[in-house]
């Protein structure tokens, strides 16, 4: 078993590395952060060290307890084409929000399954950012955006923020 620290191999904009660092930051687990740009130097996800470490190439990667775990969805926007990645994404999270929303009015308290913070909630504020980013409109949705609102106000939501983490460029930090 691994003695040390964690080790979070990240990119701030990831949204499967923002969940993870949601959950570190929920359960105060202290880690190393390791940053792995996926623009940079045509990806550094592909370099021989990175693809050792997992030969997915994708990030997130937690070293943990002497333990890899890896996964991650950028490959898809890939496989969409830089001229399609805007209808592409607008639509699917159009749909899965709107079932979504309906599927909230039967479990939704303070967050999305009642009132404590659930892997539900992990995955919607990134998602809810994916959103965001690729200009849907979020009128449609207004428990996803209730509860969006009130995770983003807990500390570990804060601190794991893509614009908060320290591969952010500058004119994207906090």
């Amino acid at each position: 078993m691994q003695a040390g620290k964690p080790i979070l191999y990240s990119y701030f904009r990831s949204s499967c590395s923002w969940r993870v660092r949601i959950a570190l930051a929920l359960k105060g687990i202290d880690h190393e952060t390791i940053t792995i740009n996926l623009i940079k130097d045509g990806g550094q996800q592909f370099s021989k060290e990175f693809q050792a470490l997992n030969p997915m190439k994708q990030v997130p990667v937690l070293k943990i307890d002497g333990i890899t775990i890896g996964q991650s969805n950028l490959s898809i926007l890939e496989q969409v084409g830089q001229e399609n990645q805007l209808t592409w994404a607008q639509n699917v999270v159009t749909s899965g929000f709107t079932a979504l929303e309906r599927i909230l009015q039967s479990t939704a308290g303070q967050y999305c399954v009642g009132d404590e913070v659930s892997m539900a909630d992990l995955c919607l504020v990134p998602q809810v950012a994916n959103a965001e980013r690729f200009k849907v409109d979020l009128t449609a949705y207004p428990t996803i955006s209730r509860i969006n609102k009130t995770l983003l106000s807990l500390e570990a939501f804060q601190v794991s923020h893509p614009c908060r983490q320290p591969d952010t460029p500058a004119e994207l930090r906090a």
